[in-house]
């Protein structure tokens, strides 16, 4: 199991702004995001371990990307309209790529 010092602890998430990978919150050096995470834990009633497990996260790294979410709610509710848009406007144009299931095989 790892562990963490304060530090790392109030590091685990990335927001949007700051992020390489995402344009929204998710765990650092992850691609799994915050939204996805209280998907997950919130809305589906999956245990934070179980998600913790899925993803070879910690369920202190599920746990401060909950409270991340919690505690930003202005900047949560922007990424899922952004994200509301986005489908909204791929379902008038296909060729807008909302997931890995849009991408054409290969």
């Amino acid at each position: 199991m790892v562990s963490y010092t304060m530090s790392e602890q109030m590091n685990t998430v990335v927001s949007g702004d700051e992020s390489e990978i995402h344009d929204e919150p998710h765990i650092r050096d992850r691609r799994i995001t915050v939204r996805q995470i209280h998907a997950l834990v919130e809305e589906r009633g999956l245990d934070a371990q179980t998600v913790a497990d899925r993803f070879d996260l910690t369920a202190s790294d599920v746990y401060h990307a909950l409270a991340y979410y919690h505690d930003h709610p202005e900047e949560m509710r922007a990424v899922e309209e952004r994200r509301r848009e986005i489908h909204e406007a791929a379902e008038e144009d296909p060729g807008i790529i909302t997931g890995p299931e849009d991408l054409p095989e290969s």
